[in-house]
């Protein structure tokens, strides 16, 4: 029986050269900086779901300021890392295994922000995204906050064309080129037109060595996607410290991936 993306992915993150990548890093995107800065003020009343955890990228960043704070993570090498990393240093601090297609462990309306970065709501296929989505919302608290970031298909639209990748540095243009064509080996099945025409996609892209099958999304069907059980979306460059105010800035978004912050409506 083939893997699905779930099991291919999940196979990659539990190899000990990928923990160990995650283990190390501890630096926010500029995007998650400048939601932590947003919510200064109310951080220690809230109760924070950590999807994704990894190897505790953020743990350190958002652990000493909530109330309570849960990391979990579908790879069990990755929340030993965890354990590892933080074992002494943060009383109010949980890492456990969980798969947040279906989160079992938590009741309805537990969580008052949930983050799920570095994209992994993008390693799993288009049906599992959508269940995430709604067991998210299902352990969100009503008004409560969900930030996550996604791969851009606009983005990766751009990548697909050699002009792009023209650079006035000659070894720039030949890397470029050359990831360009190891881009279309990788994805013999993916052209421009299909690119264009499509509104969400897998695409086995750089990652960890073209390893990853990753889930590609326009802003606008992410927007539908989340439009059942969340209100007030807000989309920020992940590079950006403000939400992306104009809609023709978001349809032309060249960003990899972008960052939504949303509300919770039941």
């Amino acid at each position: 029986m083939a893997k699905s993306v779930k099991q291919k992915n999940k196979q990659t993150y539990e190899t000990s050269r990928i923990v160990d990548y995650y283990s190390q890093l501890n630096q926010l995107q500029p995007a998650e900086a400048a939601i932590l800065k947003l919510f200064a003020s109310d951080w220690h009343k809230m109760k924070m779901l950590d999807l994704g955890v990894g190897g505790g990228r953020t743990t350190s960043h958002f652990a000493p300021l909530v109330q309570e704070y849960i990391g979990v993570d579908y790879s069990l090498p990755m929340i030993k890392a965890c354990h590892k990393k933080f074992k002494v240093d943060f009383p109010n601090v949980f890492f456990q295994v969980a798969d947040a297609r279906k989160l079992v462990q938590f009741a309805d309306n537990t969580f008052d922000f949930i983050l799920f970065s570095f994209n992994g709501l993008d390693y799993v296929d288009h049906s599992d995204r959508l269940k995430i989505l709604y067991e998210i919302n299902r352990v969100a608290k009503t008004g409560s906050f969900f930030f996550f970031s996604s791969h851009n298909l606009t983005a990766i639209t751009q990548a697909f064309t050699s002009k792009k990748q023209l650079n006035l540095n000659p070894l720039k243009t030949y890397t470029n080129l050359f990831m360009l064509g190891l881009l279309k080996i990788f994805n013999r099945q993916v052209n421009l037109e299909l690119l264009e025409n499509s509104q969400h996609l897998m695409i086995r892209d750089e990652s960890h060595n073209f390893k990853l099958n990753t889930y590609y999304v326009k802003a606008q069907e992410q927007l539908q996607q989340l439009s059942f059980g969340f209100e007030n979306i807000e989309i920020y460059s992940w590079q950006g410290n403000e939400p992306i105010k104009d809609s023709q800035d978001l349809a032309w978004q060249n960003d990899m991936w972008l960052y939504y912050l949303c509300r919770t409506k039941k």
